[in-house]
């Protein structure tokens, strides 16, 4: 049975073009699960402004990381 996919996520910013007050690249930011906009190749981001929005796939790299520090960042905030 395949492992079910988390609720959260993090990815890194590629482009902010179009987006400057909203993006940083480089930045790590939390993607939070919504099948509905990744059918349409979108991310739900929580971005600066502390809110959530859906951005292009394209702007972002999904990000592996080690369990421990997967905790570490959702704990941090």
């Amino acid at each position: 049975m395949p492992k079910p996919r988390a609720k959260k996520s993090f990815v890194v910013c590629l482009s902010k073009d179009g987006y400057e007050a909203s993006l940083e690249p480089k930045k790590i930011y939390v993607a939070l699960r919504d099948d509905a906009a990744e059918r349409n190749r979108l991310l739900r981001v929580v971005d600066e402004s502390g809110e959530d929005y859906l951005y292009s796939r394209e702007r972002f790299a999904l990000l592996k990381l080690p369990r421990g520090l997967q905790q570490a960042l959702a704990a941090a905030g």
